[in-house]
C-alpha cells in the first residue's frame, strides 16, 4: 500500500461483485473515498462493509446505468457526499444475447447495448460534465479482450458492445484530454469471476481448461485486474491517453 489516492474520490459502477468490487476495495486501500454503484443495494452494501472492515471509506448508491437521470443523480450524490469526483471506473456490464448472430433475440440485443455501450456513454457524459467544470479527472472503462479478437463462437452481441466501448473510449480520450480529463480502458481476458465459467462448469473445471487453453495457464485474479485499473488511474500513467490495456495472460498476443 502506498496511499497514492489519498484525498481522491473514486466512483465504480457495477461495484457489488467481481471486478467492480475488487477495484473499489483496491482504491480504498490506497486512500481514496469510494462510491460503489449498481442496481442492487444488498450487494453494494456488502462491498461497503468489506471496505470499512479494511479501514477504508465507502458509500453505496443505487443507480441503473441505462438511465441518464440515475447517472446524473449518482454523480451529484457522489460529489455532494465527498466534495468531488476525481476518478470514475465504468465497469457495469452484462453478458446477454448469447448464441449465433443469426439467432439473436432483438430484445436481448437491445438490453445488452443499453447496459454495456449506452450505459458507458451516459456514465462518461455525466462524469465528464463534472470533471470539466472542476479541473479534470480520470476515467477508466472496462471493455474486453474479445472486442478485438473473436475467439469464442456465440458471443457476437457481447463482443460488438465491448468493441464499441473500446472505440468510444479512444474517441472520448481525444475529445477531452485538453480539458484535463484522461480516458483509457482495460480489456480483461478470462478473470476469476462467474462470467468466465462455461455452462455446467465449476472453478476446478475451468482451471483444468485454462491450464491447456491459456498461454499463462490460468485465469486472471481480481487483485491483478484491480492493479491494472489503478495503474491507469495513477499519475504514473499520465501519458496514457486513449490506451486500451489488454490484460489477458497472452490470449490475444
Amino acid at each position: 500500500m502506498t496511499a497514492q489516492f489519498t484525498g481522491k474520490v473514486a466512483l465504480v459502477t457495477g461495484g457489488g461483485a467481481g471486478i467492480g468490487q475488487a477495484v473499489a476495495r483496491a482504491f480504498a486501500r490506497e486512500g481514496a473515498a469510494v462510491v460503489v454503484a449498481g442496481r442492487t443495494l444488498g450487494s453494494l452494501d456488502g462491498t461497503v462493509k468489506l471496505i470499512e472492515d479494511e479501514g477504508g471509506r465507502a458509500t453505496a448508491i443505487t443507480a441503473d446505468v441505462t438511465s441518464s437521470a440515475d447517472l446524473a443523480r449518482l454523480v451529484a450524490e457522489t460529489t455532494g457526499r465527498y466534495g468531488g469526483l476525481d476518478i470514475a471506473v465504468n465497469n457495469a456490464g452484462v453478458l446477454a444475447a448469447v448464441g449465433p448472430v443469426g439467432d439473436i433475440d432483438e430484445e436481448q440485443w437491445n438490453y445488452l447495448v443499453a447496459v454495456n455501450l449506452t450505459g458507458t456513454l451516459l456514465a462518461m457524459k455525466h462524469e465528464i460534465a463534472h470533471m470539466r467544470a472542476h479541473g479534470g479527472g480520470v476515467i477508466v472503462n472496462i471493455a474486453s479482450n474479445l472486442g478485438a479478437h473473436a475467439r469464442l463462437a456465440g458471443l457476437g452481441a457481447y463482443v460488438a458492445t465491448k468493441a464499441a466501448v473500446s472505440a468510444l473510449t479512444r474517441n472520448a480520450a481525444l475529445d477531452h484530454i485538453r480539458e484535463g480529463i484522461r480516458i483509457n480502458s482495460v480489456s480483461p481476458g478470462p478473470m476469476d469471476t462467474g462470467m468466465s465459467l462455461r455452462p455446467g462448469e465449476g472453478p476446478a473445471d475451468r482451471a483444468d481448461r485454462m491450464a491447456t487453453q491459456s498461454p499463462i495457464g490460468r485465469v486472471g485474479t481480481l487483485d491483478e485486474i484491480a492493479a491494472a485499473v489503478l495503474y491507469l488511474a495513477s499519475p504514473g500513467a499520465g501519458f496514457a491517453v486513449g490506451t486500451d490495456l489488454v490484460f489477458d495472460g497472452g490470449a490475444t498476443a
